[in-house]
C-alpha cells in the first residue's frame, strides 16, 4: 500500500462540521518539580499540570493549532482553580469539566512530584493521587450524546492510566469510546501502563486484560512492543513487537493503526529514541535518534501521540503520522514538565532534519 492511499485509512468527520478537532477524557494532575535537585530534599518547586490523556490534547491546541477539549474533574477549591488556570493558558477547553465538592465527596487534587534524573539516577514519579476527583468519574457525570453528537469532535483520545483509576472509570471510559464511535469519530488509546497504579490489583496481566475488554472499540492503539505481545497472546502466542501488533490488528479488526515508541536509556539524560507505527499490513519507521539528549522524559510518549493524531487529523499519512510524533516526542523532552513546549514548524524542521543551528 503506498503512503498516498495509506492516507485514507481512518475515516474523519469534516472539520467545519465539527466543534472540536480532539477530546481528551482523562485525570489531569498538579506536577511539582524540584529542578535538578531531589524531591526528598527540595525547598521548592516549579508547578505544571499534566496526565497522559490530557498532555496529546493541550499539545494539539497549543503546539498544532487544533480545537481541543478536555473531560475531567477537580475539587472546588484552590487547587483545583490552579490546575484549570494553567490548562486555560495551553488553549484547551474546560467547558465539560465537572467540579466536585470536597467536603461532600472527599474529592481532591492529584498530585505528581517528579524528578527528572541525571546521569546514573532515573527520573522517578511519585504520585499523590487517592481519591482524587478524576477518579470519581462515571459513565452518567457526561451527556455523550452532546458532546460527540452532531457537530461534536472528529477525534476522541484516552488511555489505560486514566481507565485504571477506578472502576467506573473503566466504565466512563468505555461509555465514551461507545458514544465516540457510534458518531464516527476516530478513537485513540495509549495503553501507558503505570505499574503503582496496579499494584495489589492484579498488575500486568489484570491491566491487560481490562485493556483487551477495550480493544473492540478502538481505532487507533498506541503502546510499547511488550504491550503488544502480551495483549496479542491469545491470538499468536509466539508473535514479537511488530509482528505482535500485526497479530493484534488481525484479531481485532477494527483496529487501523498500532503504533509505538521504542526508547532505550543508556542515561537519565542520553536515550536512542524512535518510533514505529503498523497499518494495513505496512509498518512504517521514523528515524531513529541515537544519543537523544534529555532534559526532563516525562511526557515523550505523549508528545507521540499528539504529534501522529496532528498528522493524521491534518490528512497526512502514516508516514508523516510516525515522523511527526516521534520528532514532537523528542522535541517534548528537551524542556521542563510534561506539556509541550514545541510548535509545529519546529517539529516540521526536525523531521526535516535542519540541524539545531541558532534560530536569528
Amino acid at each position: 500500500m503506498s503512503d498516498a492511499s495509506a492516507s485514507q485509512l481512518l475515516t474523519l468527520p469534516d472539520a467545519d462540521a465539527c466543534r472540536w478537532d480532539c477530546v481528551a477524557l482523562g485525570e489531569v494532575m498538579l506536577r511539582f518539580d524540584p529542578g535538578p535537585g531531589r524531591i526528598r530534599t527540595a525547598r521548592r518547586f516549579d508547578v505544571y499540570e499534566g496526565g497522559g490523556e490530557y498532555n496529546a490534547a493541550r499539545a494539539l491546541s497549543k503546539g498544532f493549532g487544533q480545537r481541543t477539549a478536555i473531560l475531567t474533574a477537580f475539587p472546588r477549591n484552590e487547587l483545583g482553580r490552579l490546575c484549570e488556570d494553567l490548562i486555560l493558558q495551553g488553549g484547551v477547553d474546560v467547558s465539560q469539566r465537572i467540579w466536585r465538592d470536597p467536603q461532600a465527596s472527599g474529592a481532591r487534587m492529584g498530585l505528581n512530584f517528579v524528578e527528572r534524573g541525571f546521569g546514573v539516577r532515573p527520573a522517578l514519579g511519585c504520585s499523590d493521587r487517592a481519591h482524587s476527583a478524576a477518579a470519581q468519574i462515571t459513565a452518567a457525570d457526561f451527556d455523550w450524546e452532546a458532546i460527540f453528537g452532531a457537530g461534536g469532535t472528529r477525534w476522541f483520545h484516552t488511555g489505560g492510566i486514566f481507565s485504571a483509576l477506578s472502576q467506573t472509570t473503566f466504565e466512563a471510559t468505555e461509555a465514551a469510546m461507545t458514544a465516540a464511535r457510534r458518531h464516527g469519530a476516530v478513537v485513540s488509546y495509549d495503553l501507558n501502563y503505570r505499574a503503582s497504579l496496579w499494584s495489589g490489583r492484579g498488575g500486568y496481566a489484570a491491566a491487560t486484560d481490562l485493556n483487551r475488554r477495550l480493544l473492540p472499540l478502538v481505532d487507533v492503539l498506541i503502546g510499547g512492543f511488550d504491550d503488544f505481545t502480551g495483549l496479542a497472546r491469545e491470538a499468536n502466542p509466539t508473535a514479537q513487537g511488530l509482528d505482535a501488533a500485526g497479530a493484534l490488528a488481525r484479531a481485532f479488526p477494527n483496529l487501523k493503526v498500532v503504533a509505538a515508541t521504542v526508547r532505550h536509556a543508556h542515561s537519565a539524560n542520553l536515550n536512542s529514541w524512535g518510533a514505529s507505527l503498523w497499518a494495513a499490513d505496512v509498518v512504517y519507521h521514523a528515524k531513529t535518534r541515537d544519543n537523544l539528549e534529555i532534559y526532563d522524559r516525562v511526557g515523550g510518549g505523549d508528545g507521540f501521540a499528539a504529534g501522529m493524531i496532528y498528522a493524521f487529523l491534518a490528512g497526512l499519512g502514516p508516514q508523516a503520522a510516525v515522523d511527526y510524533g516521534a520528532a514532537h516526542g523528542a522535541l517534548v523532552m528537551t524542556t521542563p514538565g510534561d506539556s509541550s513546549m514545541a510548535d509545529l514548524t519546529e517539529v516540521r524542521a526536525l523531521v526535516r532534519d535542519d540541524g539545531a543551528r541558532t534560530i536569528r
